[in-house]
């Protein structure tokens, strides 16, 4: 579940001093926290406590975090590629706006890449103040990545496969299969309450309310996944 940086977040090439951003925003962080536990929960949810044996719940231990190692590393570089390409994108953009000669059409497409409650408030003296620094600014050549975006990706992957541990822990020192999967699953309501709470915090709500369907939503998630044989 990759997506791109911010374009807050761009490297510029001509700026050795820039400011970096964090690594990964709070809604990268529990986004990837939260799908790696709703991957590792389909494997636990479908194991039969009643009939399973030792051998069984091993299969499942290897087969969650089998499955999370192979999503974590197909989620970093699917955020890589994101990443490459919203930037070739504003790259494109700039370009475009420096090549227009109206000052007017600057502002248009200026307007028509802000976010809409932005645009829908941005003068055109504002629009006009932006086009002119923007027509400083020196395009890339190519977009590249860089050791930040290494560190995300890497991050992505570790927040994945990370969060199947929790889910998969108490098979591992619980024998019997049936209280291992109670805890797991409390485990995992706690981890997803948690989630919501900090993005909850994070939008400026309330963090309880977000706590809670989060996990309410979660649990809904991880049925229908089931469900659908996933």
């Amino acid at each position: 579940m990759a997506s791109t940086y911010d374009e807050n977040n761009r490297s510029d090439n001509n700026d050795n001093s820039e400011k970096r951003a964090r690594v990964l925003d709070p809604i990268h962080r529990i986004s990837e926290i939260a799908f790696g536990a709703l991957m590792a929960l389909t494997f636990t949810g479908t194991l039969s406590v009643a009939t399973a044996n030792r051998e069984e719940v091993r299969s499942m231990l290897f087969a969650a975090l089998g499955c999370n190692l192979a999503w974590g590393l197909a989620d970093a570089v699917i955020f890589l590629i994101s990443t490459v390409t919203e930037r070739h994108r504003g790259d494109t953009l700039l370009r475009r706006l420096q090549e227009t000669s109206d000052a007017r059409a600057g502002q248009q497409q200026i307007a028509e890449v802000l976010p809409e409650r932005l645009a829908a408030v941005a003068t055109p003296a504002a629009l006009e103040t932006l086009r002119l620094a923007l027509l400083k600014v020196a395009p890339r050549t190519r977009p590249k990545l860089g050791l930040h975006d290494l560190v995300a990706a890497l991050c992505v992957f570790a927040l994945v496969v990370l969060a199947t541990f929790p889910i998969v822990i108490p098979f591992m020192f619980i024998p019997k299969a049936a209280l291992a999967l109670r805890v797991s699953n409390w485990l995992a309501v706690g981890m997803l309450f948690i989630s919501g709470l900090v993005l909850g915090r994070h939008a400026g709500g309330n963090a309880f309310l977000y706590g809670v369907s989060f996990a309410v939503i979660g649990a809904i998630l991880v049925n229908a996944i089931i469900a659908l044989g996933g």
